[in-house]
């Protein structure tokens, strides 16, 4: 099994690509349902986050109040890293858990669809390939305002507190242009999807495995025989 990520600006079109490739069969590992998941009343990020900021941060049914909390990191970056220490390692061990069920699984590939992928790097190694989803700099502004209902310059600030996304487009291996049609993105990814399928990385990489493990599993039968 080989590993994709997926990447892209704060609003430029990665969820939607990320569904296109899910319709096509694709395993697709979502970093943004996993955050939403690890916070949910009870967890052990949620108490994190609740011991760091306060009570302030919750709605009055006790769930995390996404859109304050979202105000208070976009605009400090210590707050951010103080979120990221709350959140991340139950992120990843979620992300780990479920690779390692496709992999048991007998996947070809897995898709990660990482927000943050080039920023934390913590997956990095991994990827057989990056993909990030681009559009204007204009459209990225205009749908984060039109999503999480901002001013220009709150949606301003929030982008800028990610790594450019030129410098994430220069990065990567593959770019999705979204900044025309659905229709257009739509043969972008499934183009891309043919390539991923028809690549026999995988078979290489079990092979490598399978030579891997082979000196213990011959150890182990030569010990117990």
């Amino acid at each position: 099994m080989f590993i994709v990520g997926l990447t892209g600006g704060i609003a430029t079109g990665k969820s939607t690509v990320s569904d296109m490739m899910r319709h096509r069969g694709c395993q697709v590992i979502d970093a943004d349902q996993i955050s939403r998941d690890v916070v949910k009343i009870g967890e052990p990020a949620y108490k994190r986050i609740v011991a760091a900021f306060g009570e302030s941060v919750l709605l009055p049914s006790g769930e995390l109040n996404r859109a304050a909390l979202g105000e208070i990191i976009f605009n400090d970056a210590t707050k951010r890293r103080l979120l990221n220490q709350c959140t991340h390692s139950f992120i990843q061990r979620r992300m780990l858990y479920i690779l390692l069920t496709s992999f048991l699984q007998g996947k070809q590939f897995v898709v990660m669809d990482l927000p943050l992928l080039y920023e934390t790097g913590a997956f990095l190694k991994l990827f057989y390939k990056v993909i990030v989803v681009r559009c204007t700099q204009e459209q990225e502004i205009s749908r984060l305002m039109l999503r999480n209902d901002l001013t220009q310059d709150q949606a301003v600030s929030r982008i800028k507190s990610q790594m450019s996304l030129d410098e994430k487009c220069r990065r990567s291996d593959i770019i999705i242009d979204n900044s025309g049609s659905v229709e257009e993105t739509r043969v972008q990814a499934d183009n891309i999807v043919n390539m991923l399928q028809s690549s026999r990385r995988h078979l290489m990489l079990r092979l490598m495995l399978v030579m891997a493990l082979s000196p213990i599993v011959v150890g182990t039968i030569w010990l117990f025989s």
